[in-house]
Protein backbone atom coordinates (compact mmCIF):
# COMPACT_ATOMS: atom_id res chain seq x y z
CA UNK A 1 0.00 0.00 0.00
CA UNK A 2 1.49 3.61 -0.81
CA UNK A 3 0.39 5.20 2.14
CA UNK A 4 2.19 8.62 1.65
CA UNK A 5 0.48 8.74 -1.62
CA UNK A 6 -3.18 8.52 0.69
CA UNK A 7 -2.50 10.92 3.43
CA UNK A 8 -1.74 14.54 3.17
CA UNK A 9 1.61 16.47 3.91
CA UNK A 10 0.89 17.04 6.98
CA UNK A 11 0.24 13.86 8.20
CA UNK A 12 3.06 12.25 6.63
CA UNK A 13 5.45 14.76 8.42
CA UNK A 14 3.63 13.91 11.46
CA UNK A 15 3.93 9.86 10.55
CA UNK A 16 8.21 10.64 9.86
CA UNK A 17 8.31 12.26 13.35
CA UNK A 18 6.30 9.47 15.12
CA UNK A 19 8.43 6.65 13.24
CA UNK A 20 11.61 8.55 14.53
CA UNK A 21 10.53 8.69 17.96
CA UNK A 22 9.82 5.03 17.83
CA UNK A 23 13.20 4.38 16.40
CA UNK A 24 14.52 6.80 19.48
CA UNK A 25 13.20 4.89 22.18
CA UNK A 26 15.26 1.29 22.02
CA UNK A 27 18.73 4.35 21.34
CA UNK A 28 18.08 5.27 24.60
CA UNK A 29 17.10 2.04 26.24
CA UNK A 30 13.15 3.02 26.70
CA UNK A 31 11.70 0.09 24.69
CA UNK A 32 10.20 -3.03 25.74
CA UNK A 33 10.06 -6.03 23.20
CA UNK A 34 7.16 -5.47 20.76
CA UNK A 35 4.89 -3.59 23.73
CA UNK A 36 4.26 0.00 24.65
CA UNK A 37 3.17 2.09 22.66
CA UNK A 38 3.59 6.22 21.31
CA UNK A 39 0.68 7.85 19.70
CA UNK A 40 0.35 11.13 17.28
CA UNK A 41 -2.44 12.79 16.73
CA UNK A 42 -2.92 13.71 13.17
CA UNK A 43 -2.82 17.32 12.91
CA UNK A 44 -5.88 19.21 12.31
CA UNK A 45 -7.83 15.73 13.09
CA UNK A 46 -9.26 15.55 16.76
CA UNK A 47 -10.32 12.47 16.64
CA UNK A 48 -7.99 10.45 14.15
CA UNK A 49 -4.70 8.99 15.82
CA UNK A 50 -1.58 6.79 14.84
CA UNK A 51 -0.11 4.16 16.45
CA UNK A 52 2.47 1.18 15.90
CA UNK A 53 0.87 -2.43 14.68
CA UNK A 54 1.18 -4.74 17.31
CA UNK A 55 3.70 -7.25 16.90
CA UNK A 56 6.76 -4.54 15.11
CA UNK A 57 9.93 -3.56 17.32
CA UNK A 58 10.40 -0.09 17.42
CA UNK A 59 13.41 -0.23 15.42
CA UNK A 60 11.27 -1.31 12.39
CA UNK A 61 8.75 1.12 12.62
CA UNK A 62 8.64 3.45 9.52
CA UNK A 63 6.15 6.11 8.50
CA UNK A 64 4.13 3.79 6.13
CA UNK A 65 3.68 1.09 8.74
CA UNK A 66 1.63 3.49 11.24
CA UNK A 67 -1.85 2.39 11.85
CA UNK A 68 -4.53 4.94 11.91
CA UNK A 69 -7.24 4.71 14.65
CA UNK A 70 -10.08 7.06 16.05
CA UNK A 71 -10.50 7.69 19.86
CA UNK A 72 -13.20 4.84 19.79
CA UNK A 73 -10.42 1.99 18.69
CA UNK A 74 -11.63 1.53 15.30
CA UNK A 75 -8.92 1.26 12.72
CA UNK A 76 -9.36 3.53 9.54
CA UNK A 77 -5.95 2.75 8.20
CA UNK A 78 -4.40 -0.38 8.39
CA UNK A 79 -1.30 -1.37 5.88
CA UNK A 80 -1.22 -4.42 7.03
CA UNK A 81 -2.86 -7.90 6.62
CA UNK A 82 -1.28 -9.55 9.63
CA UNK A 83 -1.26 -6.91 12.37
CA UNK A 84 -3.45 -4.87 14.16
CA UNK A 85 -3.22 -2.56 17.33
CA UNK A 86 -2.83 -3.51 21.15
CA UNK A 87 -6.10 -3.23 22.85
CA UNK A 88 -4.17 -1.58 26.12
CA UNK A 89 -2.71 1.07 23.95
CA UNK A 90 -5.73 1.94 23.00
CA UNK A 91 -7.06 2.40 26.27
CA UNK A 92 -4.23 4.31 28.28
CA UNK A 93 -4.02 6.61 25.01
CA UNK A 94 -7.44 7.31 23.58
CA UNK A 95 -7.99 8.12 27.65
CA UNK A 96 -5.28 11.09 27.22
CA UNK A 97 -6.21 11.98 23.82
CA UNK A 98 -9.78 12.59 24.44
CA UNK A 99 -9.28 14.15 27.46
CA UNK A 100 -6.51 16.26 26.31
CA UNK A 101 -7.19 18.08 23.47
CA UNK A 102 -3.92 20.07 23.12
CA UNK A 103 -2.17 17.06 23.30
CA UNK A 104 -0.79 15.91 20.11
CA UNK A 105 1.39 13.29 21.46
CA UNK A 106 1.23 10.45 24.61
CA UNK A 107 4.13 8.10 25.45
CA UNK A 108 3.94 5.02 27.37
CA UNK A 109 7.27 2.81 28.86
CA UNK A 110 7.88 0.10 30.44
CA UNK A 111 11.99 1.18 31.15
CA UNK A 112 13.42 -0.55 34.07
CA UNK A 113 14.08 2.83 35.92
CA UNK A 114 10.97 3.71 35.29
CA UNK A 115 9.20 0.92 36.86
CA UNK A 116 11.52 0.99 39.73
CA UNK A 117 10.53 4.67 40.75
CA UNK A 118 6.99 3.79 39.97
CA UNK A 119 7.51 1.04 42.29
CA UNK A 120 8.90 3.33 45.27
CA UNK A 121 6.33 4.79 47.58
CA UNK A 122 8.22 8.18 47.69
CA UNK A 123 7.77 8.28 43.78
CA UNK A 124 9.92 11.07 42.01
CA UNK A 125 12.04 12.48 44.45
CA UNK A 126 13.63 16.35 43.46
CA UNK A 127 17.34 14.58 43.45
CA UNK A 128 18.36 16.22 40.49
CA UNK A 129 17.94 19.41 38.36
CA UNK A 130 16.89 16.98 35.69
CA UNK A 131 13.82 15.68 38.24
CA UNK A 132 13.09 19.39 39.80
CA UNK A 133 11.78 19.77 35.84
CA UNK A 134 8.99 17.99 36.86
CA UNK A 135 7.77 20.18 39.72
CA UNK A 136 4.23 18.72 38.97
CA UNK A 137 3.65 15.34 38.18
CA UNK A 138 0.41 12.83 38.28
CA UNK A 139 0.04 9.48 39.83
CA UNK A 140 -2.30 6.28 38.69
CA UNK A 141 -3.08 3.52 41.18
CA UNK A 142 -2.22 0.11 39.10
CA UNK A 143 -5.61 -1.26 38.31
CA UNK A 144 -4.08 -4.70 36.67
CA UNK A 145 -3.20 -4.35 32.36
CA UNK A 146 -4.82 -1.68 31.33
CA UNK A 147 -7.84 -3.23 29.06
CA UNK A 148 -10.59 -2.31 30.59
CA UNK A 149 -12.71 1.18 29.26
CA UNK A 150 -13.48 2.06 32.83
CA UNK A 151 -9.91 3.06 33.79
CA UNK A 152 -9.47 5.90 31.48
CA UNK A 153 -11.28 8.19 33.49
CA UNK A 154 -9.29 7.64 36.27
CA UNK A 155 -5.80 7.71 34.31
CA UNK A 156 -6.97 10.99 32.87
CA UNK A 157 -7.94 12.52 36.69
CA UNK A 158 -4.26 11.06 37.87
CA UNK A 159 -2.27 12.70 34.84
CA UNK A 160 -4.34 16.44 35.49
CA UNK A 161 -2.77 19.07 33.61
CA UNK A 162 0.86 17.53 33.82
CA UNK A 163 3.14 16.66 31.00
CA UNK A 164 4.49 13.45 33.27
CA UNK A 165 2.58 10.80 34.79
CA UNK A 166 3.95 7.82 36.80
CA UNK A 167 1.66 5.12 36.97
CA UNK A 168 2.38 2.89 39.99
CA UNK A 169 3.97 -0.16 39.94
CA UNK A 170 3.47 0.11 36.00
CA UNK A 171 5.82 2.39 34.08
CA UNK A 172 5.99 6.20 32.84
CA UNK A 173 3.92 8.28 30.61
CA UNK A 174 4.05 11.09 29.24
CA UNK A 175 1.43 13.92 27.09
CA UNK A 176 2.94 16.71 25.31
CA UNK A 177 2.00 19.17 21.97
CA UNK A 178 3.87 17.12 19.28
CA UNK A 179 6.13 14.48 19.08
CA UNK A 180 9.43 16.54 19.51
CA UNK A 181 8.29 17.60 23.12
CA UNK A 182 6.87 14.44 23.83
CA UNK A 183 10.55 12.65 23.11
CA UNK A 184 12.17 14.86 25.53
CA UNK A 185 10.09 14.75 28.22
CA UNK A 186 9.99 11.23 28.36
CA UNK A 187 14.07 11.45 27.87
CA UNK A 188 14.42 13.82 30.99
CA UNK A 189 11.75 11.59 32.90
CA UNK A 190 13.89 8.35 32.40
CA UNK A 191 17.41 9.88 33.41
CA UNK A 192 15.47 11.35 36.42
CA UNK A 193 14.38 8.28 37.58
CA UNK A 194 18.14 6.29 36.83
CA UNK A 195 19.77 9.23 38.51
CA UNK A 196 17.50 8.28 41.89
CA UNK A 197 17.76 4.55 41.68
CA UNK A 198 22.02 4.57 41.24
CA UNK A 199 21.58 7.38 44.27
CA UNK A 200 19.55 5.59 46.17
CA UNK A 201 21.23 2.11 45.66
CA UNK A 202 24.48 3.74 47.18
CA UNK A 203 22.60 3.23 50.95
CA UNK A 204 23.83 6.81 52.18
CA UNK A 205 21.91 9.86 53.34
CA UNK A 206 20.27 11.40 50.39
CA UNK A 207 20.99 15.57 50.18
CA UNK A 208 17.92 17.38 48.93
CA UNK A 209 17.98 21.40 47.99
CA UNK A 210 16.39 24.13 49.64
CA UNK A 211 12.98 23.58 49.10
CA UNK A 212 12.63 27.61 47.58
CA UNK A 213 15.67 26.03 45.24
CA UNK A 214 13.63 23.28 44.28
CA UNK A 215 10.52 25.60 43.56
CA UNK A 216 12.33 28.13 41.86
CA UNK A 217 13.64 25.28 39.41
CA UNK A 218 11.00 24.03 38.44
CA UNK A 219 9.48 27.14 37.51
CA UNK A 220 12.63 28.06 35.31
CA UNK A 221 12.30 24.51 33.54
CA UNK A 222 8.84 25.14 32.78
CA UNK A 223 7.85 25.92 29.01
CA UNK A 224 5.72 28.94 29.65
CA UNK A 225 9.10 30.71 31.42
CA UNK A 226 11.94 29.64 28.75
CA UNK A 227 11.24 27.65 24.77
CA UNK A 228 9.12 24.34 24.82
CA UNK A 229 11.03 21.09 25.53
CA UNK A 230 12.62 19.18 22.76
CA UNK A 231 12.33 21.91 19.65
CA UNK A 232 15.67 22.69 19.23
CA UNK A 233 17.01 19.36 20.13
CA UNK A 234 14.24 17.60 17.40
CA UNK A 235 16.45 18.33 13.81
CA UNK A 236 19.65 17.11 15.85
CA UNK A 237 18.23 13.80 16.93
CA UNK A 238 16.51 13.06 13.11
CA UNK A 239 20.60 14.04 11.85
CA UNK A 240 21.26 11.45 14.33
CA UNK A 241 18.92 8.93 12.76
CA UNK A 242 19.87 9.62 8.75
CA UNK A 243 23.47 9.39 9.53
CA UNK A 244 22.56 5.70 11.14
CA UNK A 245 19.28 3.99 9.21
CA UNK A 246 16.79 6.51 7.37
CA UNK A 247 14.04 3.88 6.66
CA UNK A 248 12.53 5.03 9.14
CA UNK A 249 11.38 7.99 6.43
CA UNK A 250 9.97 5.61 3.76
Amino acid sequence: MDVKAKVSETEWQTRVDLAACYRLMPMFGMSDLVYNHITARIPGEDDRLLINPFGYMYEEITASSLITINLNGDVLLNPHTEYTVNPAGYVIHSAVHGARHEVGCVIHTHSRAGMAVSALKCGLLPLTQTAMRFGSIGYHEYEGPAIDTDERQRLVAGLGDNDAMILRNHGLLVASADVPQAFNTIYWLEMACKAQIDAMACNTELHYPAPEVIEKTAHLYKPTTRRPYGLLEWPAMLRMLDRRDDSFRS
